[in-house]
């Protein structure tokens, strides 16, 4: 296996295609602390996966066949050990370029002994379209996304037609697309883009507000908790494919 910490982020995609827009990260500053680094040494070979193009044998790589759910952008992993320690029946398909929290993830994971995850150093856009058939996915995790508040920034927003139809496509029947922002003009947007998608369909109460009550797996973080005591808002979208 290559050294994970050695990845580097995709190159540039040829000119007029969707995916020189718009990328599933943002890369940011971080260095990763001394458990972090141990983890890479000590977890990095049970639970990362190297981003090879080509059919992804999910049985292959977790070592048993269960649902697979995708998840894009974990940042330090702590939902993301949360929810697959709730769900062991699930397997977790992890997708983040950030180095500390990559590492931060594999201590978790390494500590709890969470079998049910495995990890990709990778842009989630390209392992979606080169290692990932369509029909493959039972759910899809997009936790806070980047809302890129300013106007002229909106274009580099992940949630736009042409990702969520790419997500909609990969997701088997019944699968479904789990978002949650803080944001309120982004979930706004979201809201708009998903219910546009026919592929989709919103598992809100008909005749609502078009958004659903947290759902139950996924843990309130230490900032979205600070927030909800200040008034912010949070506002969580759950689409399912037909």
């Amino acid at each position: 296996m290559t050294d994970p910490r050695h990845a580097q982020p995709r190159s540039a995609p040829p000119e007029n295609t969707y995916l020189r827009e718009v990328k599933s990260y943002v890369l940011r500053a971080g260095r990763m602390g001394p458990g972090q680094a141990r983890a890479y040494e000590q977890f990095g070979p049970r639970f990362l996966l190297n981003y090879a193009p080509g059919a992804f044998d999910a049985t292959a790589a977790f070592g048993r066949a269960a649902p697979l759910v995708m998840e894009i952008g974990f940042g330090m992993g702590g939902a993301t050990a949360h929810i697959a320690g709730l769900r062991p029946q699930d397997n977790f398909l992890c997708c983040e370029v950030h180095e500390p929290g990559v590492g931060a993830l594999l201590k978790l994971a390494g500590e709890q002994g969470l079998g049910n995850i495995r990890i990709l150093r990778h842009d989630a856009v390209e392992v979606l379209d080169h290692m990932l058939g369509e029909n493959s996915l039972d759910g899809v995790h997009i936790f806070f996304p980047d809302p890129w508040h300013k106007s002229r920034h909106h274009k580099r927003r992940l949630i736009q037609a042409p990702f969520v139809n790419r997500l909609a496509r990969h997701l088997k029947p019944g699968g479904y697309l789990h978002l949650a922002t803080d944001w309120e003009p982004y979930a706004q947007q979201m809201l708009e883009v998903l219910s546009a998608e026919p592929l989709l369909h919103n598992t809100a109460a008909p005749g609502g507000s078009g958004y659903v009550p947290k759902p139950d797996y996924r843990p309130l973080t230490k900032f979205e908790n600070r927030g909800l005591k200040l008034g912010h808002g949070v506002w969580d979208l759950v689409f399912r494919r037909h």
